[in-house]
C-alpha cells in the first residue's frame, strides 16, 4: 500500500506542480494529514482514504472549464496505470464526484464513511486560518474585490449561480464558508472545525471594524 501512496504523491506533486496555490501540492498534502487524523477515529479503508484526498483536486473542474468529470477520469487513468483495484479506483471516484461544496447543490446518491472522511478534511482546509488565507488567494486569482457593501450575499444560489459567482471574497464566507461547520459528517471533523469557525467570525468582526475605521 505505502508504494502506491507514494507513488501517488510524485504524480500529484509533478501534476499541480504549477497550480493555483490555494489548490496546489500544499492544499493536497493538508487535507491528506487531515484525512489521516481523522480516519485514526473513524476507522475507514485506509488506502481508498489515502488515495482520495491525494487525487481529490487532480483536475479541479472550475480550472477545466467547468468539467465535473475530468476529475475523476485523470484520477482512474492514474490509479489503472500503477495497479490499483478496480472496486477501488470506483469508490475513489465517486468520492471525487461528490466530494465539491457545489455537488451539495444536486442530488447525492452515493454515501460511505470514507466520503465523510474526506469531505470532512477538504472542508477543514476551507475554513479556519487556512480557509481565509486560501478565500484571498482565489479572490486575487479570480480578480474580485475584498468586500462591497453594495452587494448583498446570496444564500439561495444554484448550483450554476454558485458556479459562476463573481461576488466579493466577503460574501464568500457566508455563502460557503460559515456554512461548513454544520455540514460536518465525522464527529471529529465537527470538533476540529468548531475551532476554526469561531476564529472566522472573529477575523470578520476585525474586518468590519478596520473597514470602518473604529480599529
Amino acid at each position: 500500500m505505502q508504494n502506491i501512496i507514494d507513488q501517488t504523491i510524485n504524480f500529484v506533486k509533478i501534476t499541480l506542480a504549477n497550480a493555483e496555490t490555494g489548490h496546489d501540492w500544499f492544499h493536497i498534502e493538508r487535507v491528506y494529514k487531515s484525512a489521516q487524523t481523522i480516519n485514526k477515529v473513524e476507522n475507514g479503508d485506509e488506502l481508498v482514504v489515502a488515495l482520495a484526498s491525494l487525487l481529490h483536486d487532480i483536475a479541479d473542474s472550475k480550472f477545466n472549464n467547468g468539467d465535473e468529470e475530468i476529475g475523476p477520469q485523470k484520477a482512474g487513468d492514474f490509479m489503472r496505470s500503477i495497479g490499483v483495484a478496480e472496486d477501488t479506483i470506483n469508490h475513489v471516484q465517486e468520492i471525487i464526484r461528490n466530494l465539491s461544496f457545489k455537488a451539495s447543490f444536486g442530488n447525492i446518491t452515493f454515501k460511505s464513511k470514507e466520503l465523510n472522511i474526506v469531505q470532512d478534511a477538504d472542508r477543514l482546509d476551507a475554513i479556519g486560518a487556512m480557509g481565509i488565507a486560501r478565500a484571498f488567494t482565489y479572490g486575487g486569482y479570480k480578480n474580485r474585490v475584498l468586500y462591497d457593501p453594495a452587494v448583498p450575499v446570496n444564500l439561495n444560489m444554484s448550483k450554476e449561480e454558485y458556479k459562476n459567482t463573481t461576488a466579493p471574497t466577503i460574501n464568500h464566507f457566508y455563502e460557503k464558508l460559515l456554512l461548513l461547520k454544520d455540514l460536518m459528517k465525522t464527529e471529529t471533523g465537527k470538533a476540529m472545525a468548531l475551532q476554526r469557525h469561531e476564529f472566522m467570525l472573529a477575523y470578520l468582526d476585525q474586518f468590519y471594524g478596520e473597514w470602518e475605521g473604529k480599529r
